[in-house]
């Protein structure tokens, strides 16, 4: 099977390093270019080991489909004037993301509001359990986290990005529409200036405008005839600015074009006034989004040593766990003044690994404590786009302090590997303890037990700005006490979040001060993002059309979540990518039933799966709306994490330290000696 690259991949390019050793392009194409293609191969593979069932699937596809999902599962959507009117609503709702479904504010009767009950008979439907329920070969990847673009590479507009910090300002990254604008490949433009464009009829006075904004360090929007690849020439209205890094110094230079050829004005030979005003709007528009979404990237032009710095500094305890018998044994060494690192680590197991490095479960020398310790390999993370990933997780981390969050007890790096120590959780994944279940699936008490402390977690995180993004039982370990603890932040995206205490009035004809409910406290994150990651089976539409998205993808999550742990499987799943993505767009939301499930929990899961964000229950207060649930009414919420959780079918196996594993050391690089023995 072949698939065309050479379009997409920096090519030769690859090769291409700045001074500091680092990669000229922004991004690394290469790797991910193979997951797609891999991806493709895998479905021709499916589509022939199982043609009757691909036939059944081609055969409920949604008409159109293709145009909403290609490929590499990058929606392109729109044209120009449709793309700036969806940024005016992502904006919109960014800056109202604690408004109302309508646009109102939140107010107290708003956040009184219960869902509405829909039809029983509505709820269900009639569906065999057929094998692709228990079918598991495409299990592991399609429970693997995915990362399949950035923000920054979903703007689907004209853009360039530059470098001035390097010899003639040359381009670092380029979108897929500027090449298709433009004609060339990716491999053509990286390292290049921008000179290239200019043709016989370039106004060179314009062009000296230009250079001058350059020199200056200021923006400038213009109007140009340039060329593409095959000589057409096309009038440009281009839009220069630069971005300042956080001391206020130059970093990069933006570059928007819009293909302004279809409102030249003849006589004036120029664009008309009116569309390079609205044209302007455009492009400006486009440079603001372009300028938020590069700063999820680490600079280009950073020394290697200091694109890790963060997982070297020093880790100090928070309230609620500076006691635990954990801190106390962390704290006698660096009370010595030893920086922890990973020869104060026995490693006793493995615990998991992924695409980018491995869990251990390790041993703090000398003091009988155990940890997990998750190691990323510094190579990898630098080929899959995934530095600031790494970066934000250790970030993250470092500001938890909740029993159903990890806390971060010391972090380093060595020459290969950057490493996080935390809490070691002997119940092992949710996802393993579920598939242990008959039918795989839990009973309802025990799904509304880890839904709510799920709920409670996303509640604190998101109360910090953090948008968790990759909710799924493989990301829910179990502490020795049964309780839950949300782990993996690689994919979340941190931002800001305005926290309000709402103060209900009273109900009409009541004076007295105890009929008054309680305040509600209410706490969102207030940006969006646009990053294409996530779990296949767990992805939020809106991550799928590319609109933008905010913390109701966690709620989505959710509901998924509550789902697959009654019903034993995913309401989405297709026989491949695509067509899950099809599913989660297009396909109603229906409950087998063979099993029975209450009214409430399917009414809660049918509120989280509203494939409108606005509408989706979580949307006006966050977490006090669904905690408000029928579903979730005989939780008591303060008291939770004292709640003994309720018995399994198959109990929990808790994993603690193999006393005849068989002796194994680190090698000077921080990996496993005999690691191949371990996996």
């Amino acid at each position: 099977m072949q698939v065309e690259v050479s379009k997409y991949t920096e090519g030769s390019v690859d090769k291409a390093l700045r001074p500091n050793g680092l990669p000229k392009s922004l991004i690394r194409y290469d790797v991910r270019q193979k997951d797609q293609a891999l991806d493709s191969i895998t479905e021709v593979v499916q589509t022939v080991k199982h043609p009757r069932s691909r036939a059944r699937a081609a055969s409920i596809a949604t008409p159109g489909v293709e145009k909403v999902i290609n490929d590499a599962a990058l929606a392109k959507i729109g044209d120009a004037q449709n793309d700036l009117e969806a940024e005016k609503r992502a904006e919109s709702m960014s800056h109202n993301s604690l408004m109302g479904r309508r646009g109102k504010s939140v107010s107290a009767a708003g956040l009184l509001e219960q869902p509405a009950v829909e039809p029983e008979i509505f709820m269900t439907k009639d569906i065999e359990r057929t094998d692709s329920w228990e079918r598991a070969e495409r299990e592991r990847d399609i429970r693997q986290g995915i990362d399949l673009a950035t923000t920054l590479e979903r703007i689907e507009k004209n853009f360039v990005i530059t470098d001035p910090r390097l010899p003639d300002n040359p381009i670092i990254f380029a979108s897929d529409s500027f090449l298709e604008l433009t004609e060339y490949t990716r491999e053509e433009i990286l390292g290049r200036n921008c000179r290239f464009l200019q043709g016989p009829e370039t106004d060179q006075g314009t062009v000296s405008k230009i250079r001058d904004a350059i020199r200056e360090q200021r923006e400038i929007t213009v109007q140009l005839i340039n060329y593409t690849k095959s000589a057409k020439k096309f009038w440009n209205l281009f839009h220069l600015q630069p971005m300042r890094d956080q001391k206020g110094e130059l970093q990069y230079f933006i570059g928007v074009q819009l293909d302004g050829s279809g409102h030249v004005e003849p006589l004036r030979n120029r664009l008309s006034e009116t569309t390079e005003l609205e044209s302007a709007k455009i492009v400006k528009a486009t440079a603001e989004n372009v300028d938020e979404a590069v700063r999820e990237l680490p600079d280009a032009n950073l020394r290697p040593e200091n694109l890790w710095a963060i997982h070297s500094q020093p880790v100090f305890p928070l309230p609620h766990k500076r006691d635990s018998p954990s801190w106390v044994a962390i704290q006698q060494i660096t009370a010595r003044g030893e920086t922890i690192g990973l020869n104060h680590f026995k490693p006793i197991r493995p615990l998991g690994c992924g695409d980018t490095g491995s869990v251990h479960l390790v041993e703090l020398k000398d003091t009988g404590e155990l940890f997990a310790m998750k190691a990323m390999e510094k190579s990898t993370m630098l080929n899959r786009n995934k530095v600031h990933r790494a970066c934000i997780e250790r970030e993250i981390i470092s500001h938890l302090d909740h029993p159903f969050l990890p806390t971060l007890y010391t972090s380093f790096q060595t020459p290969s590997h950057v490493c996080l120590i935390t809490d070691f959780c002997p119940g092992g994944e949710l996802f393993g303890i579920l598939d242990k279940q008959p039918m795989k699936l839990f009973k309802e008490d025990s799904a509304r037990f880890y839904a709510a402390e799920v709920l409670i977690g996303l509640e604190y995180l998101h109360c910090l700005g953090v948008i968790y993004r990759d909710l799924k039982p493989e990301n829910i370990l179990i502490h020795k006490d049964g309780h839950v603890v949300l782990t993996d932040f690689d994919l979340s995206f941190l931002t800001s979040c305005k926290p309000q205490v709402i103060k209900h009035p009273l109900p009409k004809n009541r004076r007295r001060s105890k009929s008054r409910p309680p305040p509600t406290f209410v706490a969102e994150p207030l940006s969006q993002s646009n990053s294409f990651v996530g779990t296949e089976e767990y992805i939020a539409p809106e991550i799928i059309t590319g609109v933008g998205h905010s913390s109701a993808i966690d709620w989505w999550a959710l509901g998924i979540f509550l789902y697959e742990m009654l019903y034993g499987r995913t309401p989405f799943r297709g026989k491949n990518r695509q067509k899950t993505f099809s599913n989660i767009l297009h396909k109603d939301l229906t409950f087998p039933s063979s099993i029975p499930v209450s009214l409430a929990a399917r009414q809660l899961i049918h509120a989280l799966l509203n494939k409108d964000p606005a509408s989706r229950l979580g949307s006006i207060s966050g977490a006090n709306e669904i905690k408000r649930h029928p579903f979730f009414k005989e939780v008591n919420w303060p008291l939770i994490r004292c709640m003994s959780p309720p018995p399994l079918e198959v109990p929990i196996e808790f994993i603690g330290k193999d006393t005849i594993a068989k002796e194994v050391n680190w090698e000077d690089d921080g990996v496993l000696v005999n690691s191949i023995d371990l996996f």
